[in-house]
């Protein structure tokens, strides 16, 4: 009795969520009543909002849905030893590794969050798999490409962008391995940790844990009416595995990409590039302005080097690579979804060590490298 007390308990987060959302409908139905109906809906910032709503969507759905497939084949047909056996025992070597990952896997950081939860679940160090957060959406053959297809005539700012992504990756790597040494991993919904064990040996487990309570007679009838499953019935379970995980991991980070693009939307709405623009005097400021830039636009690596390029008369080149740097790394909506991954302590580490290294490398950069 007391546990069916206990469970049917409202939790008190979800009735302030729902009390903060009908409080936000009302203020917003009781604003917009003073208007007509056309005036609201003809509003051009409304039409901002939409637009970039929409955009971010349909340009960031394809890599979430590639990200989770990754997650789910993962889970599924990649053991972890595995995984271990890719990553080598030296802290330095396996940062390295976790590195040029991204060259065999280029997915955007779109799809980054989900497939790195299942790579740690599978055994990967968290050192390596940051590394792989940090500098895999941007040092791989995609975004390469389109870099230097926008920056044809400048190739030292296409090398820049991924020379400055791989030494970042390299000291955030470090630093992670020296102090942190904690899980950071979220447990999933559900209240139970993620540990990536692989169904067949779950499987097993449960036979031995069950086998010495079971009579003799039993055990033998169990096994002679349960013949062992055909190579197919066994690959088709697995894949029926890996499209509900897949399924499962597509809803749970969608909604931070709802929420992200449209903060996306408000923020190009209400925040012009003129304004930015007079922000950014001097090589210091420039560079701080477009590292702004690139974490509210939350543009995918693989296009935002044609950003990047419309901004060639208006700042210098260091402050051009700060904006193709951080944006993949560290943006707003990848950001909501590390939080849904990731402790909030790892989080703003993170977020920490990854704005610092970009501006401290293209300062240097835009001394020393660029003109």
């Amino acid at each position: 009795m007391q546990t069916t007390v206990t469970a049917a308990k409202p939790r008190r987060g979800s009735g302030n969520a729902v009390i903060a959302a009908s409080v936000a409908i009302i203020v917003a139905l009781y604003l917009l009543s003073k208007l007509s109906p056309g005036a609201v809906f003809q509003n051009q910032k409304l039409q901002i909002i939409k637009m970039m709503f929409i955009s971010v969507i349909i340009e960031a759905l394809p890599f979430i849905l590639v990200g989770v497939i990754v997650s789910a084949l993962l889970e599924v047909f990649v053991p972890e030893r595995t995984i271990r056996r890719l990553i080598p025992r030296n802290p330095l070597l396996g940062i390295v590794a976790a590195s040029f990952i991204g060259i065999i896997f280029p997915i955007c950081e779109c799809g980054m969050v989900p497939a790195i939860r299942r790579l740690i679940a599978k055994g990967m160090p968290l050192y390596a798999a940051t590394t792989f957060l940090v500098v895999g959406p941007i040092l791989n053959p995609i975004v390469f490409w389109s870099t230097l297809t926008a920056f044809r005539g400048k190739p030292e700012i296409v090398w820049s962008r991924m020379g400055l992504a791989f030494l970042t990756a390299v000291v955030i790597g470090l630093i992670v391995h020296r102090f942190v040494k904690t899980d950071q991993l979220k447990p999933v919904p559900g209240g139970k940790r993620d540990h990536g064990h692989d169904h067949d040996r779950a499987h097993d487990h449960h036979h031995d844990h069950d086998h010495p309570h079971a009579h003799d007679h039993h055990h033998n009838h169990a096994h002679e009416a349960a013949p062992p499953r055909s190579l197919a019935a066994r690959s088709l379970n697995k894949l029926t595995d890996a499209m509900s995980h897949a399924i499962g991991e597509f809803f749970s980070m969608g909604k931070y990409l709802i929420i992200g693009a449209l903060l996306v939307g408000v923020l190009q709405a209400f925040v012009t590039r003129s304004s930015l623009e007079a922000l950014g005097h001097g090589p210091a400021g420039s560079n701080l302005i477009m590292m702004g830039l690139g974490f509210l636009l939350s543009l995918c690596s693989t296009s935002d080097a044609f950003v990047a390029q419309s901004f060639t008369t208006t700042f210098a080149s260091g402050a051009l690579v700060a904006f193709m740097v951080l944006g993949p790394m560290l943006n707003l909506k990848g950001l909501l979804m590390m939080t849904a991954v990731f402790k909030t302590r790892f989080v703003l580490l993170y977020a920490a060590l990854a704005a610092g290294f970009v501006y401290a490398g293209t300062w240097a950069l835009g001394q020393f490298v660029l003109p």
